[in-house]
């Protein structure tokens, strides 16, 4: 790692918000180089005391505690580095800082979206172990958000069926949310790929599932929605692929099926529907 990324892990360590990791993200990819301190201010425009609590951080013991173990326990990419996606670069809010377990490669690979309810039904499990096996085939890698329900369920498939999957997590890469998959986040991270924009330690904050959702429909070329409710968080991670001009394609259910609404309403909008695995595979190639 260089000055310039460690510079930014320091500053994503002391908690800076995303915009000022942006301005100063910005400054070194134009510059590479160290901006001086009246420039890190300038790019800052911090109050005294924000600026005063800031260097304080900086200087700390806690800080070169926090750097130390997530360097030593984790692997770290910045927006500087030439492994990061170019698709997420450019996508909007990108991260600056990501921690990761396991193989940074799967990010060069086709790389698709799966999405829907926590309160995933048999038919979410019939639909994803019908379209998945045609799709892992093809060397591409799904991603998601190992959450409860489809999230989990689509990518415990993807290793079954001896795919490459991609866990988006909002939290610490040692702590696993929600403990069920806990075994699954394990096998990810030997096997695939977890990524965080959170340090470790950090716990999983409800707000940090927006967030996390954002990276995933930046990382991705299509999204798949599976079972999902009206105005549900899934709904959320689609809008956010479309603003990212990312094809979103949906499971259609039964119209009187609460868990199937939100599907059903994407298709109503436009969204494609995909009823085998080609659906899916016309969008990715």
């Amino acid at each position: 790692m260089n000055e310039e990324e460690l510079l930014l892990l320091k500053l994503h360590l002391c908690g800076l918000d995303l915009k000022s990791e942006m301005q100063i993200a910005n400054f070194l990819l134009t510059h590479e180089s160290i901006p001086t301190k009246q420039e890190l201010w300038s790019l800052l425009e911090l109050s005294a005391s924000k600026k005063e609590d800031l260097m304080t951080k900086l200087a700390s013991r806690t800080l070169e505690q926090k750097l130390e173990k997530n360097l030593t326990q984790t692997k770290v990419l910045t927006i500087l580095n030439s492994q990061y996606p170019e698709q997420l670069r450019e996508s909007y809010r990108p991260p600056i800082v990501l921690f990761y377990q396991g193989d940074i490669t799967l990010l060069e690979r086709p790389l698709f979206g799966v999405v829907g309810t926590r309160q995933s039904t048999h038919y979410a499990y019939e639909a994803l172990k019908h379209l998945l096996p045609p799709v892992v085939k093809q060397k591409m890698a799904l991603v998601s958000g190992l959450a409860k329900g489809v999230d989990g369920l689509a990518q415990r498939l993807t290793l079954e069926f001896s795919g490459k999957t991609v866990a988006v997590i909002g939290n610490g890469l040692d702590i696993s949310y929600p403990n069920e998959n806990k075994a699954l986040q394990s096998q990810i991270g030997r096997s695939g790929l977890i990524l965080s924009e959170y340090a470790l330690g950090s716990p999983p904050l409800r707000y940090h599932f927006p967030m996390r959702n954002r990276i995933i429909a930046g990382l991705i070329k299509v999204l798949l929605v599976v079972e999902a409710r009206h105005h549900s968080g899934s709904l959320i991670t689609a809008n956010l692929a479309l603003q990212e001009n990312r094809e979103v394609l949906a499971l259609p259910g039964r119209i009187n099926d609460p868990l199937s609404q939100g599907c059903n309403e994407l298709i109503a909008a436009g969204a494609k529907i995909v009823l085998t695995a080609n659906d899916i595979l016309e969008e990715m190639f």
